[in-house]
């Protein structure tokens, strides 16, 4: 009759595979490594590692200013409304939003202050036969309806403290 074969499997050594990849990483990743070693002596000579160790040594002095400053209203507040900003951008259509930048560059410039002189009476309404200016009027009129209902669905207004 048949004997079974004996199999002896060495036992496993982690240790051991470590130190073998950890040999060959400096080849195998070379120019990664040195981007690494380049990007830490960028850190080096910014001080970055200086200002890190001081609020490290500092820590429960920082970690206590944080807190004291989260605790005021205003800091509440502020963290509130950059919240309710980034669901509002992110539901902006983004074309919508590349129109509005190009007409606040196109209008404002790069001067620092734009000398527009104000238009006479009939000037003024004279723009109001172009559609470009009817259309931008009736997107503004549309926001301060939506505006005008939200306040008084919510029972707020601009002034009121939450």
């Amino acid at each position: 009759m048949a004997q079974p074969i004996a199999l002896e499997i060495a036992p496993r050594d982690a240790r051991k595979e470590l130190l073998a990849r950890l040999e060959k990483a400096p080849a195998e990743h070379a120019e990664a490594l040195l981007d690494a070693y380049e990007l830490i002596e960028q850190a080096h000579e910014a001080g970055v590692f200086e200002v890190l160790r001081g609020v490290l040594s500092a820590k429960d002095h920082v970690l206590e200013a944080v807190v004291k400053d989260t605790e005021m209203s205003q800091a509440i507040h502020a963290l509130r409304n950059a919240i309710i900003f980034g669901k509002m951008m992110g539901s902006m259509n983004p074309e919508l939003m590349q129109c509005i930048a190009n007409a606040v560059g196109e209008t404002l410039g790069s001067e620092r202050k734009p000398v527009i002189d104000p238009p006479g009476l009939f000037s003024l309404l004279g723009q109001f036969r172009r559609p470009e200016l009817r259309r931008s009027v009736a997107l503004v009129n549309r926001f301060l309806e939506n505006l005008g209902t939200r306040l008084k669905e919510e029972g707020c207004s601009p002034s009121s403290k939450q």
